[in-house]
């Protein structure tokens, strides 16, 4: 039974409501803790949720404001240069996930973990929309007995907004670091210039221009498929559902090839898309990874480890709840 609440640090902002929302309508009773610098801005969003409580962090502080306060997880949605957050989990021994890192940036987070591995579960949450790709990619790779490829491009519609603390971590990610990881013929590569420069059709069949990308997605599906090929390709521009005139949405496409479990070739392509855009699957991720956890599922607590999320959503349980938040999977024709 959870009896301290969960911090959600940046909890006032686009993606800290949604998860708020989430956890909510999942846990009537579960403790919330809205935190943030600015404290107007906290307490409505903690009035929004109920049950909940806006406080002003300063994370130059080594309790980050809280005093005594006790939590049960802390949850990081905007970039933590200093992972003052992560030092102040372990310094409590509760779980800790942050989703804003690319994956040049990982050292830190890797280390501080490393010197205290029973402090408590650390979780890398930046694959993108925090298991909205890796997720629904792993159970379609059950079909295969031997996976050669997998490509994933995602679409963002240019209406989707995703507050100030999302486009700051965009132009970080894709202008301060302008490689790629990728994995190619079973080695990593980094991706630059042209090479970097990539396309993939929309659900509507249009070819979208893309960058390569590097969230923990391309390490993660190479290390739990064996792929010697897997890339992730981004493309901003008008989504396939506002194309024809509906409401704007996020697309992911997942691309995979191999063979099938008799050895045959197989290839197969699906889509995930949320009409509400990019936020609520984020929102969704972070949600059920703490809920996993503290144990809010109903299932034991997550022990101490490193992990990324895709290790704790449970597939079945994940997909559910995609639908019942309004987001589809869709099987596409193989071009």
């Amino acid at each position: 039974m959870q009896t301290d609440p969960i911090l959600l640090i940046g909890g006032s902002g686009v993606i800290g409501r949604w998860t708020a929302r989430f956890l909510r309508a999942a846990h009537p009773n579960a403790l919330i803790l809205i935190g943030g610098r600015d404290r107007a801005k906290s307490d409505e969003a903690a009035a929004e949720v109920g049950n909940a409580e806006g406080m002003a962090l300063d994370l130059n502080a080594e309790n980050l404001g809280l005093g005594d306060r006790a939590v049960s997880a802390v949850a990081v949605l905007l970039k933590d240069d200093a992972i003052a957050a992560l030092r102040f989990a372990q310094s409590r021994g509760v779980p800790h996930i942050s989703v804003s890192s690319g994956i040049h940036e990982i050292g830190p987070e890797v280390a501080s973990y490393m010197h205290k591995p029973d402090a408590g579960p650390v979780v890398l949450g930046a694959e993108w929309l925090v298991g909205a790709t890796t997720v629904p990619a792993l159970e379609f790779a059950k079909a295969y007995g031997r996976v050669d490829d997998i490509v994933i491009g995602a679409l963002v519609d240019e209406h989707d907004v995703g507050g100030p603390a999302s486009e700051v971590d965009v132009e970080r990610l894709t202008r301060a670091m302008p490689a790629a990881l990728t994995r190619r013929d079973g080695r990593y590569v980094w991706r630059v210039g042209d090479d970097a420069k990539a396309s993939f059709r929309a659900i509507d069949g249009r070819r979208m221009q893309a960058s390569a990308l590097a969230p923990y997605d391309v390490v993660a599906l190479a290390t739990a498929t064996g792929a010697p090929n897997v890339q992730f390709n981004l493309a901003t521009g008008m989504s396939s559902t506002r194309r024809r005139g509906e409401p704007m949405s996020t697309e992911i496409i997942i691309e995979l090839a191999g063979e099938d479990m008799e050895g045959r070739p197989l290839r197969t392509r699906h889509a995930v898309v949320h009409p509400q855009g990019q936020m609520p699957l984020t929102g969704l991720g972070v949600a059920m990874v703490l809920e996993r956890l503290i144990g809010l599922d109903g299932n034991p607590a997550t022990p101490a480890g490193l992990f990324f999320p895709y290790q704790l959503l449970e597939s079945a349980t994940y997909l559910a709840r995609l639908k019942k938040s309004g987001g589809t999977v869709l099987q596409l024709e193989v071009l």
